[in-house]
């Protein structure tokens, strides 16, 4: 017999050629089975019968004589029909190896993981078509299971084909993201029960979250694990290499479909800011058109945050104003007040990306934007440092701004920050793509810019309460007050409610009644 790479080589076709034939039933489905020392690195390859070759030539042969795929396909695969009723000999369960995406269409390595999956396939006897397995490059008709997972793992957006694979489709998932965790609800597989099973599983998972995970940040996460479970985990965290520095990397599987029966996939991990997305692709599809559309990048992550679920999470919102912006707009001729505006939001985009801030709306010259849970950093604290590098720069627009027109008052960014839990969702309309927080966390957040006088930064003492006191006190916060010579004095790690920091004979007083009982401080500092 052939392993598939010999075949390769001596007909010279490609992988997706060979992958095609046997999807049109051409060729009958290879033997899996563990190679001969001399046949390279693979733990699996796929065997075919010498008589393969001479099948490939009748088709190179009739193809030249002008006779269409599915006329070749027609005529040759009726011969095949009573070998496709044997089954794929398999030997035992192997570890992958991880293969770079550049490299896969020179070779792919066969690994059996033997969990059972309900994987959609043609029914025994019935050559698949590649109509039953085209893809169109729309998220929702993905080929196979597919989810995306946050920096937490924790999941936020998946397919019909995963709810039904990995996850209990009698159940509505939880709202909130905890219990939405990626690892724990592999663990409630089936394949947990088997330890061998389940490294198996974890294997490819693990190389991902590796990649941006530490090991100490990856066992507070999965706390709620038990020794055993939290065993697994430690040793194939341990032996996992990380993924590497490719934006998208691959790994073979071998998924069950809905008769029990093996079926040879492709595990493909693709890598963005805002999380991590794993689909399944059956090897017999020619990939070509499914890595065309995942290589698209600003695409695939733009049709997954529209899909994205609403859930319930713990979020800190920034509101930042441009102060006196109709009086800055009033005089700068229209196309430099766009250039200004445009200057301070070009800069600032840096510093949110730094920070893991995600983009929520702009809404004239302010803008909004979320924190949320990381996996190995403070998500308040992220807001915090970030308002406080926004104030820094600030101050070099403003130089800049001075120099060029003679101005002599500075341009402030006025910064409100608070934290809760609240639902996250999103509003799309065509490409344009929304984030939004709904409830109390935002409206005060926005409140309190509105309060904000001269670039400063205030929080809610809620927000500051939740961060550990070893971190508070890294803060320099607290609130001016008036002695009894009317001087201004900054007390520290002091809060005030707004009502107590508003001049009541002012005609703007009335507008902060509905936040008046909110305690809240100004951040100056931190180390």
């Amino acid at each position: 017999m052939l392993n598939s790479k010999q075949l390769l080589e001596i007909k010279a076709i490609s992988r997706a050629t060979l992958n095609n034939y046997v999807a049109l039933g051409i060729l009958p489905n290879p033997v899996i089975r563990t190679p001969g020392e001399n046949e390279g690195r693979a733990t699996r390859l796929g065997y075919f019968d010498d008589a393969a070759v001479q099948r490939i030539q009748q088709v190179q042969l009739l193809k030249k004589q002008g006779m269409s795929m599915a006329h070749i396909a027609q005529e040759l695969s009726a011969s095949l029909a009573p070998d496709r009723q044997s089954e794929p000999t398999i030997d035992s369960v192997a570890g992958a190896s991880e293969k770079s995406v550049n490299t896969l269409q020179d070779t792919r390595i066969q690994k059996l993981s033997a969990f059972p999956l309900e994987v959609g396939r043609a029914s025994p006897g019935k050559p698949l078509r590649p109509n039953h397995l085209s893809f169109d490059g729309s998220i929702e008709d993905l080929p196979g299971p597919a989810y995306m997972v946050s920096n937490n793992f924790e999941l936020i957006w998946w397919n019909n084909k995963a709810q039904h694979s990995f996850f209990d489709h009698n159940d509505q998932m939880p709202r909130d993201l905890g219990p939405r965790n990626l690892l724990q609800l592999l663990f409630g597989t089936e394949a947990a029960s088997d330890a061998d099973r389940m490294r198996e599983l974890l294997m490819p998972h693990l190389a991902a979250a590796k990649k941006r995970l530490s090991q100490q940040a990856l066992m507070k996460i999965y706390s709620s694990l038990d020794r055993r479970q939290l065993g697994i985990l430690k040793d194939v965290y341990e032996a996992t290499q990380p993924a590497g520095k490719e934006p998208m990397t691959h790994f073979p599987a071998m998924l069950r479909d809905g008769n029990g029966e093996l079926m040879p996939h492709d595990l493909y991990t693709c890598f963005y800011r805002e999380g991590i997305f794993f689909t399944y692709s059956p090897v017999i599809l020619d990939d070509d058109y499914l890595l065309e559309f995942l290589s698209t990048r600003n695409q695939v992550i733009n049709e997954l945050l529209k899909q994205r679920k609403p859930y319930l999470t713990y979020v800190t919102a920034m509101v930042a104003d441009v102060q006196n912006s109709i009086k800055i707009c009033s005089e700068l001729p229209a196309e430099e007040y766009f250039e200004l505006i445009n200057n301070i939001w070009q800069e600032s985009a840096p510093i949110f990306r730094k920070y893991y801030g995600t983009y929520g709306k702009r809404a004239g010259d302010g803008m909004v934007y979320y924190f949320f849970p990381q996996p190995d950093c403070d998500y308040k604290l992220n807001a915090i440092k970030c308002s406080l590098e926004l104030q820094e720069m600030m101050k070099g627009i403003t130089q800049k701004w001075q120099a060029r027109k003679g101005w002599f008052s500075d341009i402030f960014l006025n910064i409100g920050l608070n934290e809760g839990q609240e639902w996250f969702g999103s509003y799309h309309a065509g490409g344009h793509v929304e984030f939004t927080v709904l409830g109390e966390t935002i409206n005060y957040a926005s409140r309190i810019s509105d309060f904000a006088r001269n670039g400063s930064v205030w929080a809610t003492k809620n927000m500051l309460n939740k961060l550990p006191q070893h971190d508070r006190a890294k803060i320099d916060f607290g609130v001016s007050r008036r002695t009894q010579n009317d001087e201004s004095v900054f007390v520290s790690n002091t809060y005030s409610s707004v009502s107590n920091l508003i001049d009541e004979s002012s005609h703007t007083s009335g507008k902060f009644q509905d936040i008046g009982m909110i305690p809240i401080t100004e951040i100056r500092a931190m180390e």
